[in-house]
């Protein structure tokens, strides 16, 4: 073992018997020293851990980003560097602290699956005509025409809404209380699903079993059920259906402020995302029907 490396494992050992780290998260800070001591190996063998200088570990974080990692977890590795420069700082094995003032490299932000607005008219009009199917229906409508969130919607009393102005309300993160429409389809079915559960205005609107609301799980296992039956082959869970809506909302109106609004962002940088959804919209309609954005034949 090498001389860096056996530093690694005493201070491992302090944040074990004086920090209380878990073993999971120890794991994770030997994983994290022991690629940038494999990297010192490769590139600067001779240095000690006081050798590292801030320029190098610029140089391992760019060298990692080429090979893939990703700037969330190069982030981590730069917080595990940090953390063991500092405890070499109390032990006196080291005179700076390298990591400090490196950032890690932003990733490219994943935008969210969407489906289009045929898929999800094929989706939603799929149990009209099924038997037993209207708390399913009810469910999924609303999802889809107020862009609730997964427990916003279980938590949902029949006393959160108003049939009259088409408003439903609803608990969000944090414990805000925001208030959203939905339309006239979605009152339709729960118009109907209403009338085969308690009409008492404290009874939550989709209950589960021994009194309880509905588990999200059984949502989400309904929806896979549903979405198959409907011959929609798309990995389709309860989160797609508000990533729709606020898309096919903002894809219409342009209004951003009342998206936000809408899906309870706290951060309209949150929202902002579906502007890149409405820009590829956007662009694949340019690509297709400019002129002078088709390809010249062969």
């Amino acid at each position: 073992m090498s001389t860096r490396l056996a530093q690694v494992d005493s201070y491992l050992a302090w944040l074990g018997d004086v920090k209380r780290l878990s073993p999971r998260t120890l794991a994770a800070y030997r994983d994290d020293l022991s690629r940038l001591d494999a990297w010192m190996s490769g590139s600067m063998p001779l240095a000690d851990w006081p050798g590292l200088t801030t320029e190098g570990v610029r140089a391992h974080v760019a060298s990692e980003f080429r090979s893939g990692l990703s700037g969330k977890s190069l982030a981590r590795r730069l917080s595990a560097i940090r953390s063991f420069y500092r405890w070499l700082l109390r032990e006196g094995r080291a005179k700076v602290n390298p990591a400090d003032g490196v950032r890690a490299p932003k990733s490219a932000r994943k935008l969210p699956n969407v489906l289009d607005v045929d898929e999800m008219k094929s989706l939603l009009e799929h149990g009209q005509e099924r038997p037993g199917s209207e708390r399913d229906q009810a469910i999924f409508e609303l999802f889809y025409a107020s862009a609730l969130r997964l427990s916003e919607l279980c938590g949902l009393r029949w006393a959160d809404i108003d049939f009259s102005e088409r408003l439903v309300r609803v608990l969000g993160k944090g414990g805000k209380t925001r208030v959203v429409p939905f339309g006239t389809q979605s009152a339709a079915a729960l118009t109907e699903w209403r009338k085969h559960t308690a009409n008492d205005s404290g009874a939550w609107v989709f209950p589960g079993r021994d009194g309880k609301s509905i588990a999200p799980r059984t949502v989400q296992a309904r929806l896979t059920r549903w979405t198959q039956s409907a011959g929609v082959w798309k990995r389709v869970h309860p989160h797609l259906l508000r990533h729709s809506c606020a898309s096919h909302l903002l894809e219409s109106s342009g209004n951003l402020r009342a998206v936000q609004e809408m899906l309870g962002h706290a951060d309209i940088g949150t929202t902002q995302i579906y502007t890149h959804l409405d820009f590829q919209h956007l662009a694949k309609v340019y690509d297709a029907a400019h002129p002078r954005a088709r390809k010249k034949t062969e």
